[in-house]
Formats: structure tokens, sequence, C-alpha cells
């Protein structure tokens, strides 16, 4: 009778590590998408309006706004289409480059990312389940498994 080995699960504390935080990445996305969808945007759409809040009253570039985008694979072309038919945002030819376009974030943007900063609060999707000192642990963590430090 062959005896049967049982692989582990994972090969390493490291691989372990990495599958969590890959779970916990999508994890708190879905919380995020949960918590925005009522304001009829995608996450995606959640993180372009508040990239471009941070540069208001300046315009912004698409290739601005993909280096801020916290999800490299989304086209951040297509996500400022969908926030200018949703009217939120504003594209204009630029002024100093006529083959560039300028983004911008207009009233009723800014008025909805302050409706949403008022009544959805994103720390509470980790609040209720570490500690602000585990928090800022957590920040250090993976700033460093990121090399940051």
């Amino acid at each position: 009778m062959l005896k049967e080995t049982k692989a582990p699960r994972y090969e390493s504390a490291y691989h372990e590590a990495i599958v969590n935080v890959s779970y916990t990445h999508n994890w708190c996305n879905d919380k995020v998408k949960q918590a925005v969808s009522p304001y009829d945007i995608t996450s995606q759409q959640f993180n372009v309006l508040r990239i471009l809040r941070g540069q208001f009253p300046n315009p912004s570039t698409i290739n601005f706004v993909k280096s801020r985008m916290l999800d490299k694979m989304c086209d951040a072309s297509r996500i400022v289409d969908r926030l200018v038919h949703k009217d939120l945002v504003i594209k204009n030819v630029s002024n100093y480059d006529k083959r560039a376009v300028d983004i911008l974030i207009n009233d009723k943007g800014l008025n909805l990312l302050k409706k949403i900063d008022n009544e959805v609060s994103l720390s509470a999707i980790l609040s209720s389940n570490i500690t602000q000192e585990e928090a800022e642990q957590l920040i250090v963590l993976l700033d460093k498994a990121r090399g940051k430090f």
C-alpha cells in the first residue's frame, strides 16, 4: 500500500502571505464596491473622481489619472468617458498641448464625493476588525513588503 503524501497548503509563510494579501485586496475592493454602488458609480469611477478632486482646481490628463489609479489594469479613458456621460467630469482640449485632453471634476462630481464622504466611512471597513495600532502596523508591513523603506 502506497503512503499518500499531502502537499502543504502553502510552500511557505511568504506564499501564504501573498495569497492572504491578494484575498484581502479583493475583499476590500468588494466592500468599497458595495459602499459606492448606491451612488450609481463603480469603485474605479470613485477612484478616478477622488484623483481628480485631489488635483482640483487644476485639470489632469489621462496619463496622470492612469499613474495614480489603484487598479492599473483599468481603462482610464473609458472610465473618464463614462464620468463625462454621467456629467461628473469635464473633458477639454488642453490649452498648452492641442494633442492632449484636460480632465476636470465639475461641481456635480465634487458634490457627489462630498455626499459619499458624509454618508460612507471607508475606515469602517477595517476599523471594525482591527485597532488603530494594528492598522498602523499593517501600513508599515505592507510598505516594507513593497520595499518602500
